[in-house]
């Protein structure tokens, strides 16, 4: 393996540099884009202890080397550069890279999902690893991604709810399907109507995006014993799909309502509470 170098402690050195010779020439704001566009430049200088540029000692790389580099940052404590991490990512998902998900160490898990991505590829390693003992964290990194590829996902997530397997999770995953399947709208129905995070279970049907959901919604939303939470998630879910709900409704005497009520310091007013 090719040895670690601290490209981002050596910009640092050479920034310092910079904003002291440039004292008082830029604002604070004008600071960000200028150092954006310093370290963007300095990936295509060379750098003597790398003997190549930033860009160009990683581009050399095979995939296990560049996959290897990045665990040795993460094991040495040596900050991952915007280079490695972009180099890695241009590689279309390697299976060095997806070998990192699923060992043990969860700092690099989560950075090599990230790096992977929504990519079809990693998709058997992400189910492996939300049906085993991970962080909640992780678990919700590899959510975000199954969620971005969800078609690709939906046969395995449907799986999963079938057997019980982070049921809320292939629900959120399930939501996000782009081609209509009536298994998942049947799912998302059933649990809409019989889950308990009435709020949760709107969303989804918001994000799924068919507007046959809108007859229930709107049943539900006319109901007197939901709270100002739910009904402002039905609400939404209701204007979401297309539809439109416009009874007024008083929630003055709800705890959720004079608690954000209270939050936003708005008047607990009967005559002011209709939504």
């Amino acid at each position: 393996m090719k040895k670690l170098i601290d490209f981002d402690g050596l910009f640092d050195e050479k920034l310092a540099q910079y904003m002291q010779a440039n004292a008082g020439k830029y604002t604070e704001k004008q600071w960000e884009t200028v150092i954006g566009k310093l370290y963007k430049q300095f990936g295509d200088i060379f750098v003597a202890s790398a003997g190549n540029t930033p860009k160009g000692y990683y581009t050399e790389m095979t995939d296990e080397e560049l996959v290897q580099s990045l665990a040795g940052h993460v094991e040495q404590n040596v900050p991952v550069s915007d280079f490695l991490c972009r180099e890695l990512e241009g590689r279309n998902c390697p299976s060095a890279l997806v070998n990192l998900i699923s060992g043990g160490n969860d700092e690099l898990a989560t950075l090599a999902v990230n790096l992977a991505g929504s990519n079809p590829g990693a998709f058997g390693a992400y189910f492996d690893l939300l049906a085993g003992e991970r962080g909640e964290e992780l678990k919700d990194a590899v959510c975000e991604q199954l969620k971005g590829g969800a078609d690709a996902a939906k046969e395995r997530a449907l799986q999963f709810y079938a057997e019980g397997i982070e049921r809320d999770r292939m629900l959120e995953i399930l939501s996000r399907v782009k081609e209509r399947d009536g298994r998942i709208f049947e799912l998302l129905m059933k649990e809409f109507r019989t889950g308990d995070n009435l709020p949760m279970h709107a969303s989804y049907l918001a994000a799924y995006g068919d507007p046959e959901a809108l007859t229930a919604l709107l049943e539900v939303i006319d109901r007197e014993d939901i709270n100002f939470l739910e009904f402002q998630e039905l609400k939404y879910a209701i204007e979401a799909l297309g539809g439109e709900y416009t009874r007024p409704r008083d929630f003055s005497e709800d705890r959720y309502y004079q608690e954000i009520a209270a939050q936003s310091a708005l008047p607990v007013d009967p005559e002011k509470s209709d939504v």
